[in-house]
């Protein structure tokens, strides 16, 4: 099915940005003319997400780990002309109706054979659809099947017993391939390799047959031989000695081993095969003295040399009972052709078999019925190649279209009728409930980047009792407030297939998260400060307490010391006086002045200004909170996961809240404000307010509120007077130009 260069493509407004929308079959046959700076990401992990890993795999040619849009793109065309109707892949269903595949082309009709042969091996051959639960399990498919397609076949793929000997002895020796059924089978590779190597076998052996100097002793040889290299060293060493002692007979004492050296060695504990036994002569040095072979050896080669003469000296030159030099060399002479054709081994991972039964493999026919075999098998690979192609389409059937509206757009994600392929579940802590939950792998090097999505971040160890199982997870907070989140906070997380597991907070990222805790905070912050300069104080006092009661209770089991003179009165300078004069000066005219203005406001007003101040003071708060807010976004989360995010994908402050849901009672509840167990504060409540109504009383008389309401009843406060006064002095009036005052 060809693709239209002209498609018109639809886009939908999420997240600050416009997405494109997959309607219809055609998009995703055409995903190869959207411009892919449109795509909401450019490659995303294969593992680690809320989806078939084994579907991703399959996209994923190139086994990087990645989807990439090259991949994308390969799957779309592949799977478009693959179906009847491209509008079936958006549908997103379980099982695929075998009339849908497109049997018009040759794969087409291939897939729709392959898919019958699964169904009809499954014991389902009146099926019109297949699953991926019938595609998943190929060893359980292929283990029905002789042959499958690989060019490897198993023992039991051979119909007669010798052949299937054959294939079990190239096992041995030349190791298994592992058919697609999964039992341990060969290639025509393993099968050449054995059968040269055992040709090569039996020719070296044929060589040794044929000339009789090879195997001077038949059978025997390999065993005299033995024995002649396990002597070997140590012979050719006592008969140069002997030369070395004919040469000059001063030599032979030190030749032979000093008395001290044995007096050494007598001292001592030793076994006879010691090391010290072994490394003196074979026997006792003398010019031109043979070797004797049954007495007088070195008791550490008595058992070497009487194999020896068993098994060499006396097959070949007759019983003796000591070796010239001349005779060891003739014997070593004749083992050179044998010590030769040992070398020239061939063959020789057939050798565990031996040689009759390499002989009888090679007289046999078994090398031409395997290759037979291996060749049926590989006739009908197209068709079981297949079977990975219908697991492939079953899978691109049911998963394509939710993968593309988490890649192309993240549809799913702001659509919020399903949970995006990276949200893992939802953490419940704190009276919330945080859906925007996402697997991390290495939490260090995710945190240096999700830092920058402007968030509040909760990363969380889980844990699930039950199996074992530990992950670590990131939660995002986008409702609600910070008092009460801090690392060690336990919470309860559900992932997307309903398990439970035990979370609790190892690390915290702080951002703003709502406006409403942004509203609140200076005034938090304010009680805060109050509260830690009242236990500063409270702390102080306690100690200032305790070191007096010790202090006192010392002076009790001792005389008090002399007094110590008392300090000299502290002089304050006269400048230090008159700033703190000033100070206090301005700081009351300026409260008299905000307290006056209050005043004089009509009753009605002054609820006004107060909610005017709070503003004021909360409004620099919120403002930073709201830039920060408008800021949120999804990519560095995601790019730390190993996404490449291709836009900034906003999280605003509607949809923040929609992605954590705060404790709401049920629609017609009932709720019983009686609490038992409440603190009564009805004591302090009265005094605070008695306190602020005496306040406001004062403030109201001293700036004349009650002198406008009820003139003359009250005595006037000094401000009143004053303001009076002012208001009765006649105004100076103006001098004009040129008259002197």
């Amino acid at each position: 099915m060809t693709t239209n260069s002209k498609h018109v493509w639809s886009f939908f407004r999420a997240g600050g940005f416009d997405q494109v929308k997959i309607d219809c079959g055609a998009d995703i046959a055409n995903l190869d003319k959207l411009d892919q700076k449109l795509w909401v990401a450019l490659a995303c992990p294969t593992h680690g997400l809320e989806f078939d890993s084994k579907t991703l795999d399959l996209i994923d040619t190139d086994k990087d780990g990645r989807i990439r849009p090259p991949e994308l793109i390969a799957a779309a065309k592949w799977a478009t002309t693959c179906l009847k109707n491209q509008d079936d892949l958006l549908r997103g269903l379980p099982s695929l109706p075998l009339e849908a595949v497109n049997d018009t082309t040759p794969e087409g009709k291939q897939l729709l054979a392959s898919a019958r042969q699964i169904l009809s091996t499954l014991g389902k051959a009146g099926s019109t659809e297949i699953t991926v639960e019938d595609t998943t399990d190929t060893v359980k498919i292929l283990a029905q099947t002789r042959l499958n397609g690989d060019g490897i076949v198993p023992a039991d793929a051979a119909s007669d017993a010798a052949t299937q000997a054959v294939i079990n002895d190239i096992i041995a020796c030349c190791g298994a391939e592992t058919d697609r059924s999964g039992k341990p089978g060969v290639s025509l590779g393993k099968v050449d390799e054995f059968f040269i190597a055992a040709q090569a076998f039996a020719d070296w052996w044929k060589k040794a047959e044929s000339d009789k100097t090879i195997l001077p002793l038949g059978d025997a040889t390999p065993a005299a031989s033995a024995a002649v290299k396990a002597v070997q060293a140590k012979v050719d060493d006592y008969f140069a000695r002997c030369r070395l002692a004919a040469f000059d007979d001063r030599a032979i004492g030190a030749l032979n081993r000093q008395e001290t050296e044995y007096l050494a060695l007598a001292a001592k504990d030793f076994t006879i095969t010691a090391a010290e036994v072994s490394g003196f002569p074979l026997a006792r040095i003398g010019a031109g003295k043979p070797l004797p072979l049954k007495t007088g050896v070195n008791p550490a080669w008595a058992g070497a040399v009487a194999a020896l003469q068993v098994q060499a000296v006396k097959p070949l030159l007759g019983d003796k009972a000591e070796l010239t030099e001349a005779d060891w060399t003739a014997l070593t002479v004749r083992f050179g052709p044998y010590d030769a054709w040992v070398a020239g081994k061939a063959g020789p991972v057939v050798e565990k078999l031996g040689l009759p039964r390499v002989r009888e493999i090679l007289a046999g026919k078994s090398r031409e019925a395997i290759g037979a075999l291996i060749e049926q098998d590989k006739a009908l690979e197209p068709e079981f190649n297949a079977l990975s192609a219908v697991d492939r389409l079953v899978r691109y059937h049911r998963d394509f279209a939710q993968l593309l509206n988490n890649f192309i757009s993240f549809h799913d994600f702001y659509g919020r009728k399903r949970k995006a392929i990276f949200q893992a579940g939802t953490l419940y802590l704190d009276q919330r409930a945080c859906e925007l939950c996402i697997r991390v792998e290495d939490m260090a090097r995710h945190a240096a980047m999700a830092a920058l999505s402007q968030m509040y971040l909760a990363y969380c160890d889980c844990t699930r009792k039950s199996d074992g199982a530990r992950m670590t997870m990131l939660a995002v907070f986008t409702g609600g407030d910070s008092d009460n989140l801090m690392v060690g906070r336990n919470g309860l997380f559900y992932d997307r297939q309903g398990r439970d597991w035990d979370a609790t907070i190892i690390k915290i990222v702080d951002n703003p998260i709502s406006i409403r805790q942004a509203f609140w905070a200076p005034y938090k912050k304010f009680i805060r400060i109050i509260e830690e300069q009242v236990a500063k104080r409270a702390a102080a006092a306690e100690a200032a307490t305790t070191t007096q009661m010790q202090t006192t209770a010392g002076g009790v089991t001792q005389a008090a010391p002399a007094a110590p003179p008392p300090p000299p009165p502290t002089k304050i300078d006269t400048g230090t006086l008159a700033a703190i004069g000033l100070v206090l000066t301005t700081l009351l005219a300026a409260l008299g002045g905000i307290f006056g203005a209050f005043a004089k406001l009509p009753l009605w007003q002054m609820p006004v200004a107060i909610i005017g101040i709070m503003l004021a003071i909360s409004i620099p708060s919120m403002l930073i909170a709201w830039l920060k807010l408008r800021q949120r976004n999804l990519g560095p989360i995601l790019d730390a996961n190993g996404w490449a995010v291709n836009t900034r994908a906003k999280i605003n402050i509607a949809f923040g809240g929609s992605l954590t849901s705060l404790a709401v009672l049920p629609p017609g509840s009932h709720r019983d404000l009686t609490d038992p167990y409440a603190e009564s504060h009805a004591g302090r409540n009265r005094l605070i307010l008695l306190a602020l109504f005496l306040v406001t009383l004062a403030v109201g008389w001293y700036f004349g509120a009650f002198e406008r309401l009820l003139p003359g009843v009250l005595p006037k406060s000094g401000w009143v007077e004053k303001r009076q006064a002012e208001a009765n002095t006649p105004a100076t009036p103006p001098v004009a130009p040129g008259e002197k005052k």
